[in-house]
């Protein structure tokens, strides 16, 4: 097989010449099998026919794989040959010859310098793609965590506003006293469960 990867041709065909001749090969060594397989199979038939034959199937199977070994050995030869009649002249693009898709190079030729630099624009936007698409995700995930501080904000900014109905169920209109005096409220009630765990301790002494 050739070792020139032929990428132009592959380009065009949408499979390597290549590939092609491999795949002619394999479907050939498969009929060149199934046909002596048939050949053997009638040659046995024939001969059960016969009586007192001294040819026995192994001896069938001897001369067909000593065959089969001798056509692909001929085939191999013709093959390498075909084969690079195949590659040279038949599957082969000229070198004067351009795809359609690369047609533009006519009328718009790159030289090696400017290909060069054509490269490594190309990189430099690249970095600068991954750089922008990394801060659109620092950016989303910042939102995500806005969103959540929100949520927290709104479920405070609720708590508030009940505190500040209750205050004023209650009589209190102003928040700063309603929320003083459910601290004043808060610490009586801590003096009160410390006066009864303090008296709850000493009956257990006495």
């Amino acid at each position: 097989m050739s070792v020139d990867p032929m990428t132009y041709e592959a380009q065009f065909f949408g499979f390597t010449p290549q590939t092609c001749m491999l795949r002619i090969y394999i479907a050939f060594q498969d009929y060149l099998f199934e046909v002596m397989q048939a050949v053997e199979q009638v040659i046995v038939k024939k001969l059960d026919g016969i009586s007192n034959c001294d040819i026995s199937p192994v001896q069938i199977r001897k001369c067909t794989e000593n065959f089969l070994s001798f056509m692909k050995g001929r085939f191999d030869n013709l093959f390498g040959k075909m084969e690079q009649l195949f590659l040279q002249l038949i599957l082969r693009i000229p070198p004067n010859i351009l795809l359609p898709e690369d047609k533009s190079q006519e009328t718009h030729p790159c030289s090696k310098e400017e290909f060069q630099l054509l490269q490594k624009e190309i990189e430099h936007l690249q970095k600068k793609y991954k750089t922008e698409l990394w801060a659109k995700q620092a950016l989303l995930a910042e939102l995500e965590e806005q969103k959540i501080v929100q949520a927290k904000l709104k479920q405070t900014l609720t708590l508030f506003d009940e505190l500040i109905n209750i205050g004023r169920d209650h009589g209190t209109s102003d928040f700063r006293e309603s929320l003083v005096s459910l601290v004043q409220n808060s610490k009586k009630l801590q003096n009160i469960r410390d006066n009864i765990e303090k008296e709850g301790k000493r009956l257990k002494t006495s």
